[in-house]
């Protein structure tokens, strides 16, 4: 860094960030890839960037929610299926402790409807045993899951454990009644195994759904790659704590997009959210081994392990309908309309699906 003017970035209480080269990348990388997303959207032919790196590599997408495994999971697990409070957080639950979209099918192939009603530890074990000894990978490579402390050898009979602790707990009741977001999040990370970055990422699958309603505005926590980008973006923290700094960012975008120049094609009216900005700083510590290879992380990896395959299927899209997100009527958002079209279904079943979610 040495001959480099770093440009000071406040955040609140007085404190100033010294931000790196970096941090105008992380803006220039978040307009690249949500660029990319837009034209999969819209079903154009590949390649859809300049970016040789983008184009080579596996990045996740500016905004959560855009993700092929969060949009499986808001369309196919928590708006399909009985819309009450305690089979949608068995399904958000169940579905998020794999994170696997081929998991969930092989249950439901295999067992029928997914439903606490139905539940039997040995069925949901056996299923996923012989999941197992077909060679298939139950859990995603996203996060590490940690075994639950309940005494079986395999550790995904130990999270069917834990799963029925938390319905046998009434925790679907107080999820629901939860006061806000970090309170929903204060409740899962009381349960065994759940670490702070676990917890808060089902807070925020859950929030998705019509359990709760939450502004993703309202809470936020760090994960280990986020903290590694926010290191990389700036010189020195200054003691500011990381979700502090991830708040800051987060609200002043649209000026370091104006300062820089760059459009940025939001998710049709919806801006970046503090859980977006979050993901972000970990997509640019990943990016930057490669960019700026002079900056290191705690992790002190220097390269990106994933390729990106480009498909060209067009990505269809859709949202939880509190959020009244309406992407273009293109054919690759036929399955949105078709959705929509089931919303007074829900409602009409007493599940409050609350409008007007910023």
């Amino acid at each position: 860094m040495r001959g480099i003017a770093l440009r000071e970035i406040p955040v609140g209480s007085g404190h100033k960030l010294a931000a790196t080269p970096v941090f105008d990348t992380y803006w220039r990388f978040a307009c690249a890839r949500q660029d990319v997303f837009h034209k999969r959207v819209r079903g154009e032919a590949p390649p859809w960037t300049e970016d040789p790196v983008i184009g080579a590599h596996r990045f996740t997408n500016a905004y959560r929610a855009s993700d092929r495994v969060s949009q499986f999971l808001i369309h196919d697990v928590l708006y399909a299926g009985d819309p009450s409070l305690e089979e949608v957080f068995f399904r958000c639950l169940l579905f998020k402790i794999f994170n696997r979209i081929d998991t969930w099918k092989h249950l439901e192939a295999s067992l029928g409807t997914v439903s606490w009603k139905s539940y039997h530890f040995e069925r949901y074990a056996e299923s996923l045993d012989s999941a197992l000894a077909g060679g298939a990978s139950i859990y995603s490579c996203a996060y590490i899951m940690p075994s639950p402390p309940f005494g079986n050898r395999r550790k995904h009979r130990n999270h069917l454990r834990l799963l029925e602790t938390m319905m046998r707990d009434g925790l679907p009741k107080r999820i629901a009644s939860a006061a806000s977001l970090e309170a929903v999040f204060r409740s899962l990370l009381s349960y065994p195994s759940l670490g702070p970055f676990l917890a808060f990422q089902f807070t925020i699958d859950l929030n998705y759904s019509s359990i709760c309603n939450f502004s993703e505005m309202d809470f936020v926590v760090a994960g280990p790659g986020a903290r590694d980008g926010i290191r990389k973006c700036f010189a020195n923290t200054a003691g500011v704590e990381d979700a502090q700094i991830i708040r800051a960012v987060t609200e002043r975008a649209s000026d370091e997009l104006a300062r820089l120049g760059l459009h940025f094609e939001d998710l049709w009216g919806r801006s970046l959210q503090l859980i977006d900005c979050q993901n972000l700083f970990c997509e640019v510590d990943k990016y930057a081994r490669v960019v700026h290879p002079e900056y290191c992380g705690a992790s002190g990896r220097t390269r990106i392990k994933q390729r990106f395959n480009a498909g060209v299927r067009a990505v269809p899209q859709w949202y939880p309908p509190k959020w009244q997100i309406s992407p273009p009527p293109t054919e690759s958002n036929i399955c949105t309309s078709r959705r929509a079209t089931q919303l007074p279904l829900l409602m009409d079943t007493g599940v409050q699906m609350v409008s007007g979610y910023p």
